[in-house]
């Protein structure tokens, strides 16, 4: 079995609990957090302790799935948790990956650990789509859409802005440019072209409005790219028409073939979700098998999705799997 614990007891921690169940390799053994302990009820036999207290459980655990946001956690958290761990995120943060990359690689390879970062499905999965899609096709474009759906990364972030009490961001695809894509044209589109940004917002009793809002549309890296709406709401509002964290999305990529390029293609990866934190942490826990792996074959450093072989997230055998899967 492997010995699995979560730090961070949220949206994306419930789901890894969750997906742990679906996974009879594995077995959830602890679960950190940084409110009281005692407070924390959680869904299986997992012991709960405080966030404080990771060095003290460092033998007990094969592989820590750290589940913080981008925005402040992950890149404290992930570089700390790796010396005693093998870790895995989900930092979302695309601009930022490079030096999150150098920062766990360097503590991860001191310890003797791995640290998988940016795993889930964007970054993650869609990452694999757009690799594979561009050494097949090796003349063309590549595009990707998310939505409409909840981001958990972009809510996140505008709950860090004093003065908000919740939130929840929807990215939205503009469908003109979608048709475009889908067509063949290969247009060349802007980052404000593709998606606009819909933010819903619980403030603070007495809270500047016209501040927050500011904060959310000049907010690099999240929203100061995009056409970005914001809407103030109740929290009786958000509780009845947004507590659901649906999302999805699609990686495109056209290209040509043939000595005078006279063929077209399309390979398109889609992705339709109805929990994105519940999909989230089942991709989580299957890298959490290859990371249990590729450690015990004497592997660490930093790792992403694009550094491991397909065999090694699957329980299966490589039998079963060249007998029915390839």
């Amino acid at each position: 079995m492997i010995r699995l614990a979560i730090l961070g007891y949220g949206n994306l921690g419930r789901g890894v609990e969750a997906a742990v169940k679906h996974n009879p390799d594995t077995e959830l053994v602890a679960v950190f957090t940084r409110r009281d302990p005692s407070t924390v009820k959680i869904n299986s036999n997992a012991k709960v302790y405080s966030s404080k207290d990771l060095e003290a459980h460092k033998d007990e655990v094969d592989v820590l799935i750290i589940c913080g946001g981008s925005a402040t956690d992950l890149p404290k958290q992930t570089p700390d948790a790796v010396k005693y761990f093998n870790v895995i995120d989900s930092f979302d943060t695309h601009a930022n990956i490079p030096q999150h990359f150098a920062n766990v690689d360097a503590a991860a390879k001191a310890a003797g650990h791995i640290g998988f970062i940016s795993v889930g499905w964007d970054p993650g999965m869609f990452s694999l789509a757009r690799v594979y899609s561009n050494a097949i096709l090796t003349d063309g474009s590549d595009y990707t859409f998310w939505g409409r759906g909840v981001s958990q990364g972009h809510s996140d972030a505008i709950r860090r802005i004093a003065g908000v009490k919740d939130a929840r961001q929807y990215t939205v695809p503009v469908p003109s440019a979608l048709e475009a894509v889908r067509s063949g044209k290969c247009p060349e589109l802007t980052t404000r072209q593709k998606h606009t940004r819909e933010c819903y917002v619980v403030a603070e009793e007495g809270a500047d409005l016209a501040r927050i809002e500011n904060e959310i549309k000049t907010m690099p890296n999240y929203f100061a790219d995009y056409d970005t709406t914001v809407t103030f709401i109740t929290e009786e509002e958000m509780k009845k028409n947004h507590a659901g964290l649906p999302h999805g999305g699609l990686v495109i990529r056209t290209g040509k073939t043939g000595m005078n390029n006279e063929h077209t293609h399309t390979i398109e990866y889609s992705l339709k979700l109805d929990s994105n934190p519940e999909f989230t942490a089942s991709v989580l826990v299957a890298f959490a098998r290859a990371a249990y792996r590729m450690n015990k074959d004497g592997i660490s450093g930093c790792k992403t999705v694009l550094d491991v072989p397909p065999v090694l997230l699957s329980a299966e055998s490589p039998e079963y799997l060249r007998a029915h899967m390839l």
